[in-house]
This record gives C-alpha cells, sequence and structure tokens, in this order.
C-alpha cells in the first residue's frame, strides 16, 4: 500500500481525497518508481471537473520524477536505481509510488532535478511540440503566447525567443506581465485593461501574426482568431477559462482562409523514439541555461486540493508541483 490522491467524483478540490492507494502487483514492461516530486497541470483540472472523462474511483496527475525502485521482466530501458521522469497515458501520478510502463521512462540528467523535471516535463514538452512541430517558429516570426506567465507559457516565450521569434505576451495583470518580461517577451498585453487582438495589430502595423498558441479557450479564442495574418495557424490547445464552443467553419474563411488545430501532446509523443527525441531537445536548452524553469510554487502531495484551486484561480505563476 502507498498513500496518495483518490478522485470518486468529478466535482471541485473539494473531489481529491487523500488516503491509502493500492499498488498492483509490477506487471511485465514495467517499473515502480517512488515518486520525488510531481507535476500539476491544467489537464488534471480537466479530468477532476469531467471536462476529460475519466473511470472513476481512479487517481489524478501525469507525470512525476523519482527513482526506480524495482523493474518487471522484460525491462531494459532503466534500472532500479535510475533518476527518471515520466508521463502517463492514465493519470495516477499524484501518489508516493507507481508502477508506470518502463518505455514511457526517461532518465534524467545530472543538470535537471528531480523537482525541474516534474514541473517542466508535460509542460516543456507542449511548448517542444508547439514551437518545433506544430508550427516550426522562425526567426523574426511575430508570435502570440497566450497565459505566458504560466508553466507551459514561461517555457515557450523563452524557447521562442531563442528562436528568433518576436514574443508577444499575454497575461492577466501587471505582477505577471513583470514575469514574463524578465523572462524575454519583446511585448507584454495585460488583458485586464487591453484589448489584445486590437493591440497585437498595432504591433504588427496591421498585418497580424502567423500564429497565435492558445491554451485559455473560451474567453480568448475569437480574438485571438482576429491576431492572425491571412493563412495564419490557430493552435488551440487548452481550455482554462472553458471550452470554446462550437461555431462555424467559414469564420476561417471570413479572417483570411486561416487554419486550425487542437493538438495534444501524447499524439506526438506516442511513440518511445519520439519521446526520446522531444525529451532530449527540452534537456538540452534547459541545461544551456535557454529556458529557466520556475518553479512558482509547491504544495504537499496532501494538499493536492489547495494546488488546483489556486490554480484554477489564476493564483499561480510558473509551474507547481506537489512533494510526497
Amino acid at each position: 500500500m502507498t498513500r496518495g490522491i483518490v478522485l470518486r467524483r468529478t466535482g471541485g478540490p473539494e473531489a481529491l481525497e487523500w488516503g491509502e492507494v493500492t499498488l498492483a502487483r509490477l506487471r511485465r514492461n514495467e517499473a515502480l518508481v517512488r515518486h520525488t516530486a510531481i507535476g500539476v497541470n491544467f489537464i488534471d483540472v480537466y479530468r477532476r471537473t469531467g471536462l476529460y472523462p475519466m473511470q472513476l474511483p481512479g487517481g489524478l496527475g501525469e507525470e512525476a520524477a523519482g527513482v526506480v525502485v524495482e523493474v518487471g521482466k522484460g525491462v531494459t530501458q532503466v534500472a532500479p536505481g535510475d533518476r527518471v521522469a515520466y508521463l502517463a497515458t492514465t493519470p495516477g501520478s499524484y501518489a508516493e509510488a507507481r508502477n508506470v510502463p518502463a518505455d514511457r521512462l526517461v532518465r534524467l540528467p545530472d543538470e535537471v532535478s528531480d523537482q525541474q523535471a516534474a514541473a517542466m516535463l508535460l509542460k516543456g514538452l507542449t511548448a517542444q511540440f508547439l514551437l518545433r512541430r506544430t508550427y516550426k517558429v522562425r526567426k523574426r516570426d511575430p508570435v502570440v503566447i497566450h497565459a505566458a506567465a504560466g508553466g507551459v507559457g514561461l517555457i515557450a516565450v523563452q524557447w521562442a525567443r531563442h528562436l528568433g521569434a518576436e514574443v508577444i505576451a499575454v497575461v492577466g495583470s501587471d505582477a505577471k506581465a513583470e514575469l514574463v518580461r524578465e523572462h524575454g517577451a519583446h511585448h507584454v498585453i495585460v488583458t485586464s485593461r487591453e484589448d489584445f487582438a486590437a493591440r497585437v495589430r498595432e504591433i504588427t502595423r496591421g498585418k497580424g501574426v502567423p500564429v497565435v498558441y492558445d491554451s485559455v479557450g473560451k474567453d480568448t479564442f475569437t480574438g485571438s482568431l482576429d491576431c492572425l495574418r491571412p493563412l495564419g495557424l490557430m493552435v488551440t490547445y487548452g481550455n482554462s477559462s472553458g471550452a470554446v464552443p462550437p461555431f462555424a467553419p467559414i469564420e476561417l474563411m471570413r479572417r483570411g482562409s486561416l487554419f486550425l488545430t487542437r493538438p495534444t501532446l501524447f499524439h506526438y509523443t506516442a511513440t518511445r523514439s519520439a519521446l526520446k527525441r522531444a525529451a532530449a531537445e527540452l534537456f538540452a536548452v534547459v541545461a544551456a541555461g535557454i529556458v529557466k524553469v520556475r518553479i512558482g510554487q509547491s504544495y504537499p502531495l496532501a494538499e493536492a486540493a489547495r494546488a488546483h484551486a489556486d490554480l484554477e484561480a489564476r493564483r499561480t505563476t510558473g509551474s507547481t508541483v506537489l512533494i510526497p
């Protein structure tokens, strides 16, 4: 037995229950990982509220870092004692330990701490596929990054600047504006007092941008479309303000034959080779100091409900981790 968070019903943060969790017998091609740090992400909120359905009762959490304690038969990717991190295809990382398919584990380099890994793996790999694959950012591209002070946002701001982009960061407060400026944003828009679409048009002298990265969803979707130049790409990859309501595809034509995609990290890391390549690129930019991982706040694992409440209220900056 180990301890962790159990979700028995969908609902608010209070639905997260702390208690004993049964670990199944280690199967072939699995490794038992003792967690040292656990990442918190908005996808956890979506599962808790029922926006992303899951089987109940169940665990929560997509990523963690820790140490391999034991390996099952057939495991060659890792060995006991290895420092590792992982992204899971099924939730359950909000626990002191977990059995994980060995092909989803990546070894951590010495330059990356356990807390950094838990804080950045899902978010950093999301930034990697957004900037390097969904739309391959080029020098002098003006790009709009929403929720730029958040976990994915801060990583994306730094990485996009390194790639030579003109970074237009969108945030909700002056405090967050200062944070993203410190991390390299060229322009900062505060939505509490500015029309971000109009401001983007002003910054680009009416041309618009080739890509918008939008994790906010309902509240910003139409405005984000209005930021794009003809043939621009709208990347909606989150729903922190709620799901985007249905809309007529003809709106894309009216705004300049725009492209729209709704990607997810798990499709971009579906194979072990793809996961390893993306992780290697992420670890390289972190080790080189190009991307600095900001852990804005940490909570004891038993207080996961408080972490969720703060995340939903947008009281957090950077990445959030739970400590077992």
